[in-house]
């Protein structure tokens, strides 16, 4: 028994190095499969292709907040960046640049709060990248997570006044330092959120000399529900005129100082998208803001949380925002969820159904 054992483990093991050494090899010399045709044999696209916005920006998310941390070094990351590029990705944004203790840079203030040390300076080694392939970088403030608490957003100001000048000081000098993502989550009227916008997107352009800036939040709809919860939907969910309501107030008392918003696009269903988009596109017009879609790459609809998005339920979401005439589509996020090389296999192949769609040899 013992020896059938080590003949079995011997065959498992030169089986897994036989698949590695050829996905290997398989690597073209811009880090994308050599392999790849843009068709399917005998099962090809049979809808129209190229229909949706191209995805050209994307999230780094290194704090893994509810998602597994991937372990990745310079290599691997630098290895992401060709993926990105191969696929017209030019904007990478930092979702957060610390979340509670955890924080992604040598932050001195941050540090002094009883923040942990990173063991990698994650700012400086994405502002390279960035710079290496040609990408904008947008810096993502610091998220205390007293506003998950306590749902008052005027917590984040007073950690990322120090944050933002301190942020610009020691990494302002790079090229790629393209603009910054203020990162509290929203989806409704919430208390402090406009002061809290204001405040921090003022103080990120004046130290910058006006570098844009952009919110991310969320449309309170029926699949709005904690990542913590066992649930894939709710009972009740925001109107489309009560959204728009809403929104107009906020865009209102932020314009000023936040250049673009993209609303994720989950927790709505597949037949709203419509609706909600041609609301946001509309209030984003009427305050002169840029209407981006954060085009989510992981699945709200299966009780597994979180894996890659099944591809059409993406395309849905695509071909919606270029409806509405939105202006940019990034994703939440392309590292997890769509890159070949992620630790989810089901990855490797959304990022080959969105190249076949899209005609990207």
């Amino acid at each position: 028994m013992n020896n059938r054992r080590d003949f079995l483990k011997k065959v498992a093991l030169a089986g897994t190095s036989a698949v590695i050494g050829s996905q290997i090899e398989a690597l073209g010399s811009n880090g994308v499969s050599s392999s790849f045709s843009g068709t399917s044999e005998g099962g090809g696209l049979i809808v129209p292709k190229s229909n949706g916005l191209k995805i050209t920006g994307t999230f780094l998310d290194e704090i893994s907040h509810d998602i597994p941390h991937q372990n990745w070094g310079e290599k691997e990351w630098d290895r992401d960046f060709r993926y990105m590029k191969a696929i017209g990705i030019d904007t990478v944004i930092l979702i957060r640049s610390g979340y509670k203790k955890f924080i992604t840079y040598p932050s001195k203030y941050l540090l002094s709060k009883g923040c942990y040390m990173p063991s990698v300076d994650l700012v400086d080694m994405f502002l390279r990248l960035a710079e290496k392939y040609g990408m904008k970088f947008w810096f993502g403030l610091y998220d205390s997570g007293k506003f998950w608490e306590t749902r008052d957003m005027t917590y984040e100001i007073e950690h990322n006044k120090y944050v933002i000048d301190e942020v610009w000081k020691n990494y302002g000098k790079y090229k790629s330092f393209g603009g910054w993502y203020i990162s509290g989550e929203i989806s409704r009227q919430t208390k402090g959120a406009i002061d809290a916008f204001r405040a921090m997107g003022k103080q990120c352009k004046d130290v910058s000399g006006g570098l844009p800036t952009f919110i991310s939040p969320w449309i309170d709809g029926k699949k709005a529900v904690q990542a913590s919860s066992g649930r894939l939907t709710k009972a009740e969910s925001i109107s489309v005129e009560t959204h728009e309501r809403e929104w107009n107030e906020i865009f209102d008392g932020i314009h000023d100082v936040v250049d673009a918003c993209a609303f994720q696009d989950g927790h709505i269903d597949y037949d709203e998208l419509d609706a909600f988009f041609s609301v946001n596109k509309k209030l984003a017009d009427r305050y002169g803001m840029q209407c981006w879609t954060n085009a989510e790459s992981f699945d709200r609809d299966m009780p597994i949380k979180f894996f890659p998005i099944k591809f059409d339920k993406l395309r849905l979401k695509l071909e919606a925002a270029k409806r509405a005439g939105y202006d940019k589509a990034i994703t939440f996020e392309f590292s997890h969820f769509m890159s070949p090389q992620s630790a989810y296999l089901q990855a490797g192949h959304l990022y080959d159904r969105y190249r076949e769609y899209f005609e990207i040899k």
